[in-house]
């Protein structure tokens, strides 16, 4: 069983920590500390596994980790686990973040560590190995990705929608006529793209004579510059 999975730079700064059992806040970071004193200090041509320390578990435990550029990764594991199937672990979820983030580097650890904490759930669950296959991993993180743009487009939207019908009501309401009303409003369809026919929309806004409205216009928090509509022409 995969007890703590680590991450940290040749400096012991902690750049991901995930911990498979309870520990206290303070114990977590005694662990991260004592993990990498004891990482950091041997030779780069010893072997990549070695004897956990006391807060992780001491003798039955091992450390097994792999060293790129300025990161360590640290797998912290129980006896069970096979040292040289974890090491080819760690280097499926190097390859994976190296893909999905387009030659990764630390500030990608850094700055999107929510997508790192994806990725490795893709892969490790409570502790036991889900997946290895690098191209299913990054195929459920691009469909996450996909889901995510679509849920926030959605959102977007759905702010936007109040404050463009309040705006032409607005607007409506200053200039009476019938004819000038109806331009407004569709005005304000060819700019929400709601337009049926955007081609008769326009052909209609040309051959209206409107009188001058305002070029600024600021409701609330919506500021908005009306284009000159005799420039349709």
């Amino acid at each position: 069983m995969i007890k703590a999975i680590l991450i940290f730079n040749n400096h012991g700064k902690p750049r991901l920590s995930k911990f498979y059992q309870p520990y206290s806040e303070d114990t977590q970071q005694q662990i991260i500390r004592e993990t990498f004193h004891l990482v950091s200090k041997r030779d780069e041509n010893v072997c990549n596994f070695l004897e956990g320390g006391l807060l992780i578990g001491g003798s039955d435990n091992k450390l097994i980790y792999r060293h790129y550029a300025t990161l360590y990764f640290v797998f912290c594991v129980d006896s069970s686990e096979s040292e040289l199937g974890i090491l080819d672990l760690i280097q499926v979820f190097v390859e994976t973040l190296d893909k999905c983030f387009e030659n990764v580097c630390e500030l990608d650890l850094i700055f999107h560590v929510d997508k790192v904490h994806n990725i490795l759930a893709e892969m490790v669950m409570g502790g036991m190995v889900l997946e290895t296959n690098m191209n299913e991993i990054v195929t459920q993180i691009d469909a996450q990705n996909k889901l995510e743009k679509s849920e926030y487009q959605r959102i977007e939207n759905k702010k936007s929608g109040p404050k463009i019908q309040m705006l032409e009501s607005q607007l409506m309401s200053w200039f009476f006529p019938t004819t000038l009303t109806c331009t407004v409003t569709l005005f304000f369809k060819i700019m929400a793209g709601l337009a049926g026919a955007p081609a008769r929309a326009v052909s209609a806004v040309k051959n209206m004579n409107l009188p001058e409205i305002p070029r600024n216009i600021n409701i609330g928090d919506i500021s908005i510059k009306v284009p000159n509509l005799p420039s349709f022409k």
